[in-house]
């Protein structure tokens, strides 16, 4: 169904006639609720342990390879996948929205994700819901607890937004041998007031990425944040950009900041690299989130109930891994060159509807 991207339990349940179960499984495949019913009683743990085996084939295979600056990357995010004002279920989240002169009640989903980052692949590792009455900070420790038991060499260092500039995540990370990055946003912070004194009076590292210039300000060192239990490191990027704009055909300039707080120190991660890190942040949000919700129906609820959500969610991630392994490994790069991922995904659904007898298959 997700390698399809049939979108719906009741949409895979109408290919039941399709010859290519009866050489694939032996028969027809159950109902829709027969399936949703047997998801919500599957054990998470034995779906993670077969992306772990995709995982180890792949790094065997020489497919998840550091980049140049030699580090593995492990991107941490939440996402919220659906919401309601009527459905719910126990492990539905609670807020109050105002509507007009009212407060109404939403329910909603959220999880975090990680996604392992190597040179030209990334695979999505695993995925861990929040539950009620606990932040997403404290569902990424969770997750992360299990990914580093799962993958306990993987990754070097973990990367999130600002949200994860948070002492319980850096410490938990710095005590299992991990270096964090982060963004760094909050004005009141002793530790971004102390950074920008400095700033004024140091000069900064000139960096060029072709059409962008960088102006870089790289301190470590920093003890301003008690309740991290090492030295940090703080980075501004200031980024100039020239583009030209279609309209007129003049040249423009495009400018934006970045601030991070990192563990790294500079013998691991030079400015260069400690920025171009900081910027694959974004990776999870556009090759993971939005990819997997407008094309593999990933915020879709197949059925509302807690573990049938993980679980479907899981096995979303594993389809997700083996598509894009497929696509990267099996197919040449003539091949990869001339037709796009979703042809190839709609060439995978032919052969589903190919073995549908010919009175479903013919068009009224």
């Amino acid at each position: 169904m997700f390698l399809c991207r049939l979108g719906s339990l009741n949409a895979l349940e109408q290919s039941r006639a399709s010859s290519f179960w009866r050489e694939w499984i032996g028969g027809a495949v159950p109902s829709a609720d027969s399936m949703g019913r047997i998801a919500g009683r599957m054990d998470p743990e034995t779906v993670r342990q077969a992306n772990l085996f995709l995982y180890a084939r792949l790094k065997r295979n020489k497919t998840i390879r550091a980049p140049w600056h030699a580090l593995l990357a492990l991107l941490v995010d939440g996402h919220e996948s659906h919401a309601s004002y009527r459905r719910h279920c126990e492990g539905c989240l609670k807020r109050t929205i105002r509507t007009g002169e009212r407060e109404v009640t939403q329910y909603y989903h959220r999880s975090v994700s990680a996604m392992l980052l190597a040179e030209g692949f990334e695979l999505l590792v695993d995925s861990e819901p929040q539950r009620p009455g606990e932040d997403e900070v404290a569902a990424a420790l969770r997750l992360l607890d299990r990914v580093l038991t799962l993958y306990p060499r993987a990754f070097d260092v973990v990367l999130g937004d600002a949200l994860y500039a948070d002492p319980r995540f850096f410490n938990f990370l710095v005590d299992r041998g991990k270096d964090v990055l982060t963004v760094l946003k909050d004005e009141r912070r002793d530790l971004l007031q102390d950074a920008g004194c400095l700033w004024e009076s140091t000069e900064p590292t000139l960096i060029s990425q072709g059409r962008k210039d960088i102006r870089c300000w790289d301190l470590e060192g920093f003890t301003s944040w008690p309740q991290v239990k090492v030295a940090v490191r703080v980075v501004r990027s200031v980024e100039t950009t020239t583009v030209r704009r279609q309209l007129d055909g003049k040249p423009e300039e495009k400018r934006s900041q970045w601030v991070w707080v990192s563990t790294l120190s500079r013998h691991r991660a030079n400015s260069k690299a400690l920025i171009e890190l900081g910027h694959c942040r974004w990776i999870i949000e556009n090759k993971g989130f939005n990819e997997t919700v407008t094309y593999w129906h990933g915020d879709h609820v197949y059925k509302h109930e807690p573990s049938a959500m993980l679980v479907l969610g899981l096995l979303c991630l594993i389809a997700y891994n083996l598509f894009h392994a497929f696509f990267a490994r099996d197919l040449k790069p003539a091949l990869r060159a001339r037709v796009s991922m979703l042809h190839v995904a709609r060439t995978l659904l032919q052969e589903l509807f190919a073995g549908l007898p010919a009175s479903t298959a013919r068009p009224p």
